[in-house]
């Protein structure tokens, strides 16, 4: 089968998918999850592999701007502590936490997994794809605030934990000598990618308040986008953090400063687009993707992983939520469960482990326990979240908890 056939029946799937799960309600991306799986189980449709060339070429870059692009920096600003803390050092301490429950839990149950095995699974599922959940959020009316802080984590801890596994690989290859070099290195290339970011961000919006034109915006947008990405990864620095920061100035410069109402409205209808046929396609990619992997002969230990990395999410969520119930970003202890619950781990955390080295040490154990990982996590949680959201009586308030 051709590529150009693959594709179109690709999307005719993801299309159809799209059209039943509004008449169910069931997740969008849980259910083609599920449908990727049938089909690259059942080889219907002979469906592209999802490597890490074509997710950081092609897929990452879109998802990221259209979900930076729509942020408000004022809103960054009102929870900047709150996103920080869970998207740095939250990250460090979940891959820490991760590796711990993980290595204690195998031990009791007598498939002992050692100290680098559990911690690279720890740095490989650090990141959370909020993509499920905030569709969700949008659709039953949740709290903008709450909204926020799914997204803008997600956005950073993407960056951070992709940063943090490349420095832990380097590490325990023996090529980053010491701690220091560890730290240096990280402010290198998240600093170096945040500067891109802003920089291109900027050219972008500078171009733009010349224009007032559909297509040209909708071109330098894009440019911006995976030109930032591209550029910050040709200086060796992280190409996710630069595609969010010029997603953020590119949003912000675009409502308030240079877009009438009828090109503000077709950039934002592009990008809305172009979201959904990525997300449609790398759901499905994912599917493929987990149907190929050996779940059920390790059942025992894929669970016991996908518990250690809810286990690691719930402190790092409960330390956060508590230093900051003494500041003005406290929250209604409501949200804390469901920023927990709705830290679901996506297509970034499988195709980083399926992106190991081929020679690291249980390549095989880390890339079966993140895709039992990812399955559960979308599957059972991202199913869950609509009566997560109802029994906590978080949807539908969104003017009581605007400010809190």
């Amino acid at each position: 089968m051709s590529i150009t056939i693959a594709v179109i029946l690709m999307y005719c799937v993801a299309t159809a998918v799209a059209i039943v799960t509004q008449r169910v309600r069931v997740p969008y991306t849980a259910a083609l999850l599920i449908v990727g799986m049938a089909l690259g189980g059942l080889h219907v449709v002979d469906l592209p592999h999802l490597t890490k060339d074509l997710l950081f070429a092609l897929f990452l870059p879109g998802l990221l701007f259209e979900a930076a692009y729509h942020l408000e920096v004022r809103e960054l600003r009102d929870n900047a502590w709150t996103i920080g803390a869970l998207a740095v050092p939250g990250v460090v301490l979940a891959i820490v936490l991760t590796g711990l429950v993980l290595v204690v839990a195998s031990s009791l149950m007598g498939s002992s997994v050692g100290w680098t095995t559990a911690l690279i699974f720890g740095g490989v599922v650090a990141a959370t794809d909020p993509v499920a959940v905030t569709a969700l959020f949008r659709d039953l009316s949740a709290p903008r605030r709450l909204h926020v802080l799914v997204e803008s984590e997600s956005l950073l801890n993407d960056g951070t934990a992709i940063v943090f596994l490349t420095l832990m690989l380097a590490y325990f290859d023996g090529t980053a000598p010491t701690a220091l070099a560890l730290v240096v290195d990280f402010m290198r290339i998240a600093g170096g990618g945040a500067l891109v970011g802003l920089a291109v961000g900027w050219g972008a919006s500078h171009v733009r308040t010349r224009l007032n034109d559909a297509a040209i915006e909708i071109t330098l947008t894009t440019i911006a986008a995976y030109g930032s990405f591209a550029l910050a990864e040709q200086f060796h620095c992280s190409g996710v953090i630069a595609t969010v920061a010029a997603g953020v100035v590119c949003g912000h410069t675009g409502r308030h400063h240079v877009l009438t109402g009828g090109t503000r409205q077709a950039v934002d209808s592009f990008w809305e687009w172009l979201a959904f046929a990525l997300n449609s396609a790398v759901f499905l990619l994912l599917g493929g993707e987990l149907a190929a992997r050996p779940l059920i002969q390790d059942w025992r230990l894929v669970l016991f992983s996908a518990v250690a990395a809810l286990a690691a999410r719930a402190i790092v969520v409960g330390i956060v939520y508590v230093i900051m119930q003494r500041t003005k970003e406290r929250m209604p202890p409501a949200w804390s469960a469901i920023l927990v619950w709705g830290g679901l781990r996506g297509a970034l955390s499988l195709v980083l482990a399926l992106a190991l080295p081929v020679e690291s040490a249980n390549r095989s154990l880390i890339v079966a326990m993140t895709a039992g990982t990812v399955f559960l996590s979308l599957v059972g949680q991202g199913a869950t979240m609509p009566l997560l959201l109802r029994q906590l009586g978080v949807v539908g308030e969104r003017t009581r908890h605007a400010d809190a």
